[in-house]
């Protein structure tokens, strides 16, 4: 009788298991599905900021706190002179004149290097500033 009721168990627990994949979400660590890591410098460090134009149209740029304005020419590369990554808080904000969107994309190509290209984009309303925080944050607005 044992036997009976312990093959009736299997029997009906083999057939009851879902035989596709279930949805059960596992719990665990971001080390294999984590993002690149943000970009930072280390407070205090100088850094060289290189703005590169990768449209077909002029772009301008406003520094600040220093309030310089550039223009900058398509397919033109411009370095920003040594910036120290604590204070002030620097902030570089781009346009194009015809109102297009534009894409930041930022690169650390060496230790004391944040390269900026700035690219044509279809997302509105589009990157419009890089901010460069005192703690050595990067942000892309």
């Amino acid at each position: 009788m044992t036997k009976l009721i312990t093959a009736t168990l299997i029997a009906t627990v083999l057939l009851l298991t879902p035989s596709h994949k279930s949805h059960v979400t596992l719990a665990g660590t971001c080390a294999s599905h984590c993002g690149p890591r943000p970009l930072q410098f280390k407070p205090g460090q100088y850094i060289r900021v290189e703005v590169v134009n990768r449209t077909p149209r002029v772009l301008k740029l406003d520094r600040f706190p220093e309030m310089q304005r550039m223009t900058l020419e398509p397919g033109k590369e411009y370095r920003l002179n040594q910036q120290s990554a604590t204070e002030p808080n620097i902030s570089l904000l781009f346009w194009d004149d015809t109102g297009r969107s534009l894409q930041a994309v930022v690169s650390k190509p060496n230790f004391g290097t944040l390269r900026l290209e700035l690219r044509p984009s279809n997302r509105f309303p589009g990157d419009r500033s890089l901010n460069i925080l005192d703690d050595g944050r990067i942000n892309v607005f």
